[in-house]
This record gives C-alpha cells, structure tokens and sequence, in this order.
C-alpha cells in the first residue's frame, strides 16, 4: 500500500484478493454481514472488466456501483505514496471519462450532482 513504484503484476494480484479476504472478514462479524456482498463486489466494472466475479451493468448491486464511485473519487483526490493526489476537477473528468466502461454511467451524473450541491453547501457556510 506505501510502495512508490508501479506494482508487479504478483502484487496486484495479491491487492485485489482484498474483496474477497474483507468478504469473508465480514462473514464471520455478524454486524457486518448485511453488507458483506458490497465488500466483495465493489471492484467490479460495468463493462464486466472488474473483479473478483466480473460481474457487468446491473448484475453489480446498486450499492457497489455507488461505492465504486465513491472510492474512486477518494483515492484520486488523497495523496499517495505513488502519485499526486488529483484535482476536484481532475476526479471529475477522469470519472466522467470513465462512465459507461469503468462506472455505471447514470450514478455518475448523479454522484456529481451530489458532490457539486454538497462542495456549494461547503462554500456558503451552510
């Protein structure tokens, strides 16, 4: 998770085994079962490219394309040790870019609207 370089593809594959350790972590919480299918599945993409199941458009629970967007735009905006952290606008272009491939297209609009009514509440002291 701190290493600065790119990944060798061993470590990726050790990375993306994270959904399905947290799945069975959530498994065994009984708090945490309810939403233990999100864990599991919220690195799938609406092209079907994602993983660990490669699920595709409405075969991913509405939850975890809400928290695919979401995450994204959280690792993109925070620093990390491999690369800068990106631009509001920088996050939105790249999540825009990424509609109909990567994210479900319509939740991206409207997590956008969110953000967009949220960061204006934010600017007028509400």
């Amino acid at each position: 998770l701190f290493k600065e370089d790119e990944l060798t593809e061993e470590e990726y594959r050790i990375l993306q085994k994270h959904c399905e350790i947290g799945h069975r972590i959530a498994l065994s919480v009984p708090e945490l079962v309810l939403i233990s299918d999100w864990i599991l599945k919220h690195h799938e993409w609406w092209n079907g490219e994602g993983y660990p199941l490669g699920l595709k458009r409405e075969e991913i629970p509405l939850e975890c394309r809400i928290m695919a967007i979401a995450d994204a735009y959280d690792a993109m905006t925070n620093e990390r040790p491999y690369r800068r952290a990106k631009s509001h606008q920088e996050a939105v272009e790249e999540l825009r870019n990424k509609a109909g491939s990567q994210f479900d297209p319509k939740l991206v609009e409207v997590f956008l609207r969110v953000l967009d009514s949220i960061k204006g509440d934010n600017e007028s002291g509400r």
